[in-house]
Formats: C-alpha cells, sequence, structure tokens
C-alpha cells in the first residue's frame, strides 16, 4: 500500500473481529513505530503487548473504578456522559491486541544550563517528549493500516495510568502515554468529511 492510500484510508476502528493477531505482525508495527523522529533522537519509549484477556478486562475494571471516582456536576447529562466515556475507555478489552506505549524522562541539554527543573523546562519547550510519543503512535496506526488491521489511539483509560503501569509491570522510569489497540475490523467506520484544506492553512511569503 502506498503512504498516501494508508493516510487516506486510516480510521478509529474500536469493534473487531476475534482473530487473534500474530505476535510478529505487532512486533512489526512497534519496529515501524520506533523509526519516527524523537527528541534530539532519543527513542525514549518501551511497549508493552498484552493478548491476555484476562489481563485486559482487569485493566478495564481499573478504568471503569477511576471513571466512578471522578466527580459528576450538576448537569442533567452527567451520567450519560460518563457512560459514553465508559465505553470508549475499556473497548479495549475487547480488542485482539493492546499495545501500550509508555515513555522514559529525556533531560535536555538545556536543563543542564539553567536554574529550571524538568517539568518547567518541558513545559517552555511545549512537551518534546509528548510530540515523539505522537510520532510514534502515528506510524504505528499507518503500519497497522498498511498490513491490513484496524486501530485506534486511546488516552481515556490514562485517567487510571497509575494503576495500570503497576498491571503492566512497567520499570519505574517509564511513564504510561496511551494505548492502541488493534485488530481486524469487524467493519470500516464511515470515515466523517474532512475539513476543506483551505480552512486550516495560512501562508506568510
Amino acid at each position: 500500500m502506498e503512504l498516501k492510500q494508508a493516510i487516506e484510508s486510516r480510521t478509529s476502528v474500536r469493534v473487531y473481529k476475534k482473530d487473534p493477531v500474530p505476535l510478529e505482525d505487532l512486533k512489526e508495527m512497534i519496529r515501524l513505530a520506533s523509526l519516527a523522529p524523537s527528541v534530539a533522537n532519543s527513542q525514549p519509549w518501551t511497549f508493552v503487548i498484552v493478548t491476555n484477556k484476562p489481563l485486559l478486562e482487569d485493566m478495564a475494571r481499573k478504568v471503569v473504578r477511576q471513571l466512578e471516582n471522578i466527580p459528576e456536576n450538576e448537569s442533567r447529562a452527567a451520567k450519560n456522559i460518563k457512560s459514553q466515556v465508559e465505553w470508549f475507555a475499556t473497548f479495549f478489552q475487547d480488542a485482539p491486541a493492546l499495545i501500550a506505549v509508555a515513555m522514559e524522562r529525556y533531560e535536555s541539554v538545556l536543563e543542564k544550563g539553567v536554574a529550571m527543573d524538568h517539568d518547567e523546562v518541558n513545559r517552555i519547550r511545549n512537551y518534546p517528549d509528548f510530540q515523539s510519543a505522537g510520532a510514534c503512535i502515528q506510524n504505528m496506526l499507518l503500519a497497522a493500516v498498511d498490513m491490513g488491521y484496524g486501530a485506534c489511539w486511546l488516552s481515556a483509560p490514562m485517567m487510571a495510568k497509575d494503576t495500570l503501569e503497576k498491571m503492566l509491570g512497567l520499570e519505574e522510569k517509564f511513564k504510561l502515554t496511551a494505548f492502541v489497540a488493534v485488530g481486524k475490523p469487524e467493519n470500516i467506520p464511515v470515515k466523517m468529511p474532512p475539513r476543506d484544506v483551505k480552512e486550516f492553512i495560512r501562508i506568510i511569503q
């Protein structure tokens, strides 16, 4: 598949067939993900592949528990909104495979020479660690499309990230950043029409 076709075909797939995803295919997605640009080529990521169904279900339960602990506002729609969010945050439990993406803290050259801590430097540089993670995950999503799979980038489960990090056995230096659920699509969702490119381009000459 040509890159342009993969980009244009990619969409968030959240419902999957039960067919398992071969481990070699998942490893190839991660290999391609790891070729993404990263801050100072630090490649600060690590990945955990989860196909264990009981573990996925337990992880989803922990996310639900965390969501339940978030106070609701006074709106009439509050309960319905939390119910919708619950599904979007936990559908990964029904995916044949889940890839957890975690990032190691990157110490920039700048913070070695200024009177600012890591978090302050990271903030003024507009979070290059998260930008690195985004590039990596986009590579993974496009690789999945190219290999005939559907995938979805999840951030909602991160509301329980401290608990999930322990469940995944991550080393302390790595912080859970996102999930990518992967599987053969049950169906291909109808893509929302893209905005006209003229709407979001401004040229300074």
